[in-house]
């Protein structure tokens, strides 16, 4: 198949709440209303896990050790779940903030499969699944190089779940699945190694709340007023 590669619209303010806000409504959702994703979202998603912020060196919005950058994005869309996407496995090239679609189809029900039977993998529109090329963070670090890898995911995964949470989106980390499996269905090369898969979608009105400022300030009060043993 000819590879077709999609420009995604240029990220910009997305007009949303607040940062303390953010970290304040900040989830992990399982229940999505079935509900189209915009190309516009999806790209600030990709942008803000990945992105260039920096085109002098270049950068991206995530830290990472070195600027080795061993993280490789792929989204996984379900049919007519992102406006203006195919259904179909593509992979996120920052530099050109692009799509590649590399296979055409609806694999969410096999990744769901592949995450231990994890239902709501197939259920959310997209997916963005992580995998990590160790060889660029080790040539440098050596075995230290693994650990700074799984930091460099922290990093960007983080900035996944606040990116979806601006947008009054909901995502959560997936990590139980068989690596093998998973590789198999997004077609990693032998140098890539999956690391996780985030589910994106809008949260159904039964997906878990955050508290409210004042529940927190009230629940704070409560812990201050009893005694505390320090160790």
């Amino acid at each position: 198949m000819e590879i077709v590669e999609i420009f995604l619209p240029t990220p910009g303010v997305m007009n949303g709440a607040p940062f303390e806000e953010v970290l304040r409504a900040r989830r992990s959702v399982r229940e999505y209303l079935p509900e189209a994703l915009t190309l516009s979202e999806v790209s600030f998603i990709l942008w803000a896990t990945q992105g260039i912020s920096e085109v002098h060196e270049p950068l991206r919005t995530a830290p990472s050790a070195g600027a080795r950058y061993p993280i490789v994005l792929y989204l996984v869309a379900g049919g007519d779940e992102v406006e203006g996407l195919k259904e179909g496995i593509y992979r996120y090239i920052p530099d050109r903030h692009s799509l590649l679609l590399l296979r055409e189809g609806d694999y969410r029900a096999e990744l769901a499969e592949a995450s231990l039977g994890q239902e709501h993998v197939a259920l959310a529109p997209a997916i963005i699944a992580f995998a990590v090329e160790f060889w660029r963070t080790t040539s440098r670090y050596g075995e230290r190089g693994y650990r700074y890898v799984w930091i460099d995911m922290g990093h960007a995964a983080q900035n996944t779940y606040l990116a979806a949470t601006v947008l009054g989106l909901g995502t959560v980390g997936v990590g139980a699945f068989n690596d093998e499996e998973v590789a198999k269905v997004l077609g990693l090369s032998q140098k890539e190694h999956p690391a996780y898969l985030m589910p994106i979608g809008r949260p159904s009105p039964d997906a878990p709340r955050s508290s409210s400022w004042e529940e927190i300030h009230e629940y704070l009060t409560r812990n201050r007023e009893g005694k505390t043993t320090y160790s």
